[in-house]
């Protein structure tokens, strides 16, 4: 193992950096877990397999809990659904498609990272991604090899790490603390390569104590593409001792590792996100006090505080059948103290009004719409009309996720399958080329459902004004106008012939068209 001649002070100098600008952002990180995400996030020098207590008092109505599980679910089936395509790939241009052999290697790059999708644990991390995403706005990921799967992805939840980003705005910095055993330490580092002291517990059979770890990742200053050891990898990654800073591993990644996505952020210099949960988080406290105030308010027409007279003989008995001892003949020993009369029915109207401001903050109405929509007895331009004013609100968010989330995770799938052997080489012909991904979710269908009418609609243009001239469909490219549409239904191109096939296809249609046509030959006796 090689180690750089840079100080351990420099990393536990760059971690706390990490760590400082991050701390900013960690009271209301704080505050969004308490009220909407109770499981979730990882703070105040939390252990694990600590339990952690969930404050009831303060989770009275769990309708925003709920409103975050309609949004993470409504991203995972729309936009990454396990149980169906989300992704396409092609090659830029499209007509280089029409190559020898790029259809058929292209539909079997993607079949095989759909099942490489579908064998690891990519689901399952996006699900949490989702909801993380959704209540604090920052939600990360480590992308890293696996020999079984192919790879295999690393949650995180916030607080447990820290990002950075270069001038751009992009991250390209990763920081985290992890807690390992004596014996994971020794077989994920190797004893030779341990501190003494955790050395000597693995050699006493101690296992029971954590062990506080640092991980960093960040740009490779010293990176150069002709040599492949880790020392010059585009990517530097450190493991060391929290406490001493022993280094424990370096080693490095050819490309950022660390999948980290932000749903909105207010300008370049912002390492972290702000998501729906921010918006709305004064409005689920006041639901929830709003809460608080209607049971008291039951609690107090149901079991109102009483007035007991001083001629009364002991102590109230206020069961149902309870007998209270009273000497006095005018005023009554037991009374009501005040009376409470409360308003349930506007208070309960109030409540889910608030309600419904925070399932709309979370999109909940969007998801759930497209969730139970039937596509298929509707028409481009009724999808179009549904959607679209809806979905150009989540728009600028997709985007974002399309840069930080889609591109990022496929481009780091396709790289590990190809170091490790496991997609077929390109033809020659198309050795080099770029290829482009295309995206096919349903969130993304629905998107581009207006740009289908626009064509249905400029189609049936062209078809009337035909009637009068009909020379003007000659300006029509209708294979164009196919293709054009099933790429906005999802179609995946490699279903289509390519223009080879569909020229001999239709000449041979146009030679048993002339064949049929053509007068009798046949020739009469003469008389």
């Amino acid at each position: 193992m090689k180690h750089n001649n840079q100080p351990k002070t420099d990393y536990l100098r760059l971690y706390e950096e990490l760590k400082n600008e991050r701390s900013t952002w960690t009271s209301v990180w704080k505050e969004l877990s308490s009220y909407l995400a109770p499981t979730r996030g990882f703070f105040d020098g939390q252990i694990p397999n600590q339990g952690r207590r969930i404050d009831h008092k303060t989770l009275l109505d769990s309708d925003p809990c709920l409103a975050v599980e309609v949004l993470c679910a409504g991203m995972m089936s729309g936009l990454t659904s396990p149980s169906r395509s989300w992704f396409d790939l092609t090659l830029a241009p499209e007509e280089l498609m029409n190559l020898p052999g790029a259809r058929e290697w292209v539909f079997e790059i993607k079949k095989r990272l759909e099942d490489v999708f579908a064998k690891s644990n990519v689901y399952s991390v996006l699900h949490g991604f989702y909801q993380e995403i959704a209540v604090f706005g920052t939600a990360a990921f480590l992308v890293e090899e696996d020999p079984q799967k192919g790879l295999r992805c690393r949650p995180f939840t916030i607080g447990e790490y820290c990002l950075g980003t270069d001038a751009a705005g992009r991250v390209d910095r990763f920081g985290r603390e992890f807690f390992m055993t004596a014996e994971q330490m020794e077989k994920t580092f190797g004893a030779e390569n341990l501190p003494p002291s955790v050395r000597r517990e693995c050699q006493e059979n101690r296992f029971g104590r954590w062990h506080k770890i640092i991980h960093l990742i960040w740009p490779n200053s010293a990176q150069d593409p002709a040599k492949k050891d880790h020392a010059h990898m585009p990517y530097t990654s450190i493991y060391l001792t929290a406490d001493a800073g022993h280094l424990l591993r370096q080693s490095g990644y050819r490309e950022f590792p660390v999948i980290a996505a932000r749903w909105e952020v207010k300008n370049a210099s912002d390492t972290y996100g702000r998501g729906p949960g921010w918006k709305c988080l004064g409005d689920v406290k006041m639901l929830q006090k709003m809460q608080k105030t209607k049971l008291v308010a039951l609690d107090k027409s149901t079991n109102p505080p009483m007035m007991v007279s001083s001629n009364v003989q002991g102590e109230v008995n206020l069961l149902p059948g309870g007998i209270t001892r009273y000497n006095g003949t005018t005023d009554a020993a037991v009374k009501p103290a005040y009376q409470v009369q409360p308003d349930l029915k506007s208070l309960e109207a109030s409540i889910q009004s608030v309600r419904d401001t925070i399932r709309a903050q979370f999109f909940a109405d969007v998801f759930l719409m497209l969730s139970t929509q039937n596509y298929s007895n509707m028409t481009a331009a009724e999808v179009a009309e549904r959607h679209q004013e809806k979905l150009l609100v989540l728009g600028p968010v997709l985007e974002r996720l399309k840069n930080e989330l889609l591109d990022p995770l496929i481009d780091r799938a396709f790289n590990l399958l190809v170091r490790q052997g496991l997609l077929p080489e390109p033809p020659q012909s198309i050795q080099g080329l770029e290829m482009k991904v295309e995206y096919v979710s349903m969130i993304a269908q629905a998107q581009k459902a207006a740009g289908l009418a626009a064509l249905v609609q400029g189609l049936n243009y062209a078809s009337s004004l035909a009637s009068a001239q009909p020379d003007v469909l000659d300006r029509i490219d209708y294979d164009r106008a196919l293709e054009e549409g099933l790429n906005t239904l999802g179609v995946a191109p490699a279903l289509l012939r390519s223009a080879q096939e569909t020229a001999q296809i239709r000449s041979a249609r146009q030679q048993a068209a002339l064949l049929q046509a053509a007068p009798s030959q046949a020739s009469l006796p003469d008389k």
